[in-house]
């Protein structure tokens, strides 16, 4: 039997459990330590720590607080691993726990973090599917249901004291050429809501001060919410403190390609169950700078698209010089536009976009001055023929089923 080294509670605050951090810092004591070759399974909370509940109200996707997440197990030790190694990851396998077979997608308000769209969707919205085995379906967006391709969003190691700081100097210059902005351009180090695992309360307040939000991915790996990062992947890590600090959360059953929704694919508690390996110096045999992987050799079988394309032209018309996000955001409301003359809300249509396995392509970059992107819909997702065709779409939903919507404030 594979022993499972860092164990959750559901019903209790990840703030209770000392093997659970959501801050990266160099400092941040190993809670287990392994060997090269051993495999283990580590269990986790969602990437909330449990803020959102399985119900019809988007209240508490509109309160959540964001200054909390995301809930990490670990560190894990690997005995021998060094600055400038590689740490090997096999995701052996990974799951949901057998009493919490569901999972949900949001949008934050405008007022709250917002997201990708958030100007055309400002309020907070959530959908909840069900798990039956590897598929997923949700009673707030009919006519849809695929095969999930469990994976973990966030996975990394910790930092060294010096690219800490190199995070932190390059993200508050970032924020300081426009602290306004909506959604904010990075999220510097907060203490007061810092979980620094099992770190000593006389050291812990100074180190949350310089710790790293867990939000955007970095050169340790952290939260890139790759989609193809499932059962059968394997992962080379950059090594930056002795033992590595190998930590990882954020699991999601199910993800369109650049989680366009934020709050988005469809987010889990559940169990991974990983081994681990070296690579001795690594970094320096193979010019790694950022975490390289194989994906895995099992995938939902989706071969039949339509394919949207956006280039870097605005809402407003206006012309930007090869800009892929924006060709990219175009590409994702061309889809959405789309999906709206079949019945869906606009809101149902984007949550589909974040939580189906779509593929995001970046198509072109050279052909000034538009980037082009495309966004690759399945049509088998879907209980009736999205396909174009002579006779114009028919529409099979009338709307009346939306994904929830918060009320308003009192």
């Amino acid at each position: 039997m594979t022993d499972t080294i860092i164990k959750v509670n559901l019903g209790e605050s990840p703030y209770d459990n000392d093997k659970i951090h959501n801050r990266w810092h160099p400092d941040i004591p190993m809670v287990e330590t392994v060997k090269p070759g051993d495999d283990f399974i580590i269990e986790c909370v969602d990437w909330t720590g449990g803020q959102i509940h399985n119900n019809d109200d988007a209240s508490d996707v509109r309160d959540v607080d964001l200054t909390q997440v995301h809930f990490l197990s670990g560190p894990v030790g690997v005995e021998g691993a060094e600055p400038g190694d590689l740490l090997v990851v096999d995701i052996l396998d990974i799951g949901t726990f057998e009493d919490s077979q569901w999972g949900f997608n949001g949008f934050f308000s405008k007022q709250n973090g917002g997201g990708f769209l958030t100007e055309h969707f400002p309020e907070a919205q959530k959908s909840i599917w069900d798990f039956k085995g590897m598929f997923t379906s949700s009673r707030h967006i009919p006519g849809v249901e695929f095969a999930g391709l469990i994976h973990p969003g966030l996975i990394g190691c910790l930092p060294s004291q010096e690219l800490l700081d190199e995070w932190n100097k390059r993200e508050t210059a970032l924020v300081d050429t426009d602290p306004n902005a909506v959604p904010p351009l990075a999220t510097l180090p907060y203490e007061d809501t810092a979980h620094m695992g099992r770190m000593a309360p006389d050291v812990a307040k100074a180190a949350a001060a310089e710790a790293a939000r867990t939000v955007p991915p970095r050169e340790h790996g952290g939260n890139c919410d790759i989609k193809d990062l499932s059962r059968g992947s394997k992962v080379y890590f950059p090594v930056y403190v002795k033992g590595g600090g190998l930590s990882v959360g954020d699991l999601h059953f199910s993800q369109g390609d650049g989680e366009i929704t934020f709050c988005g694919a469809i987010e889990m508690a559940g169990w991974i169950h990983m081994r681990v390996n070296l690579v001795k110096q690594g970094m320096e045999k193979y010019g790694i700078k950022n975490p390289i992987f194989k994906p895995s050799p099992i995938t939902p079988k989706y071969d039949d698209y339509i394919i949207f394309e956006g280039i870097s032209v605005d809402e407003q018309g206006e012309q930007h010089y090869l800009d892929v996000h924006i060709a990219y955001r175009q590409a994702c409301l061309n889809a959405i536009e789309y999906l709206k003359k079949f019945g869906y809300t606009g809101a149902q249509a984007y949550a589909i976009l974040g939580t189906a396995p779509v593929q995001g392509h970046i198509s072109g970059v050279v052909d000034i001055p538009n980037a082009c992107a495309t966004l690759w819909l399945p049509t088998d997702i879907f209980e009736f023929d999205i396909n174009p065709n002579a006779d114009g779409p028919i529409k099979h939903l009338d709307g009346s089923i939306d994904v929830p919507l918060a009320p308003d404030k009192d």
